[in-house]
């Protein structure tokens, strides 16, 4: 059988790449990283001309039911938009926002999918999601915590939709410019609870979120190669480019098949859960392939595209970090490659 995005899909690429290279291009991502770097880490990463072309373009309705104002697609048309966003290192909330509206579609009341899910496809709203690592203190390091108008948590007894004015945040440090940080701490019996956030939700969430991260990371592994691939062939050494040595030749070579395979796993684990739940096995298993291939693919390329840049590759005025940053940060949310290496293991040899 033949694998592979439709053209609509691929055209849906391309016109998500033609917007961010025209309005929001690699100079617009610099002042974001070094609005968070400056003295008092001024910014909220969330640039206003962006999230309205999110907005206006559909990416925030991408997985949203029609009958709510969204486009009804699939986590594989989803994954398209991560890609994208990856490559061009884009900062802003469009992850948290659109699994908070995938918490709200599988496990809100009617009335909650009513309220929520039509802002959020419009961008009138954003969203966050914290599913993981809560403890007596509270959920740490969420992302867009600080902008969310609509914060989804899981705590011990299932899903939980809270406002903004129900949630005390403090900044965080982050090493990764292109995003902002927070931790979230919450009174007693504040929010109002998703009727169906059973486990099998939690789990369909968590499987999601791990896909969307992967896109990232491969979208932004492929990005940082083509841009490595196309320094050295005009760098030069001895008066010939340096991708023209062997050894660095077939060293690009081994991480572009690493980021192919990374680049239809994800695809594959995006299309197993747009067929099955995510507790089906082999829906499972897609996804932990996935999400450790692009952590190792991403890690590996990101750090490659330092050294093979040169001595401008260490510098704080090449974007090389933006993507080494990111790459580093997105390996370890919603599992490292060795918590998902694990889990194969778990699924296949018990």
């Amino acid at each position: 059988m033949y694998f592979a995005l439709t053209e609509d899909q691929r055209d849906f690429g391309a016109a998500v790449r033609d917007v961010l290279t025209g309005k929001f291009d690699t100079e617009a991502v610099r002042e974001v990283v070094e609005a968070a770097t400056s003295e008092g880490g001024a910014g909220d990463g969330h640039p206003a001309a962006l999230w309205q072309a999110m907005g206006e373009q559909g990416w925030l309705a991408v997985l949203v039911p029609e009958e709510h104002d969204g486009l009804g697609l699939g986590l594989v048309d989803a994954q398209v938009i991560a890609r994208e966003l990856g490559a061009g290192v884009a900062p802003g909330p469009w992850r948290g926002t659109v699994l908070a509206a995938e918490a709200i579609r599988l496990a809100g009341s009617a009335s909650q999918q009513r309220d929520w899910l039509p802002r959020l496809a419009a961008g009138a709203v954003v969203g966050a999601l914290a599913l993981r690592g809560s403890t007596e203190e509270g959920w740490p390091a969420v992302e867009y915590a600080e902008v969310a108008d609509a914060l989804v948590v899981a705590d011990g007894t299932g899903l939980r939709l809270l406002r903004r004015d129900e949630v005390a945040t403090r900044r965080l440090d982050s090493f990764d410019g292109t995003t902002r940080l927070a931790a979230v701490a919450l009174a007693d019996g504040v929010g109002e609870p998703l009727p169906g956030g059973t486990a099998e939700v939690h789990a369909e969430l968590s499987a999601r979120a791990a896909v969307l991260v992967a896109a990232d990371l491969v979208g932004g592994a492929r990005e940082a190669l083509t841009r490595t691939v196309d320094y050295d062939r005009e760098r030069k050494q001895f008066g010939v480019p340096v991708g023209s040595f062997q050894a660095i030749k077939h060293a690009l070579a081994d991480l572009h098949v690493g980021v192919i395979m990374a680049e239809h796993a994800v695809l594959y684990a995006a299309h197993a859960l747009d067929s099955g739940p995510a507790t089906d096995p082999d829906a499972a298993l897609a996804v932990a392939v996935a999400k450790s291939k692009a952590s190792d693919s991403a890690a590996l390329v990101t750090g490659a595209m330092i050294q093979y840049h040169g001595g401008i590759g260490y510098t704080w005025e090449h974007e090389v970090h933006f993507f080494y940053k990111r790459a580093k940060r997105l390996a370890g949310t919603y599992g490292t490659a060795d918590d998902h290496r694990a889990r194969i293991a778990e699924l296949t040899i018990g």
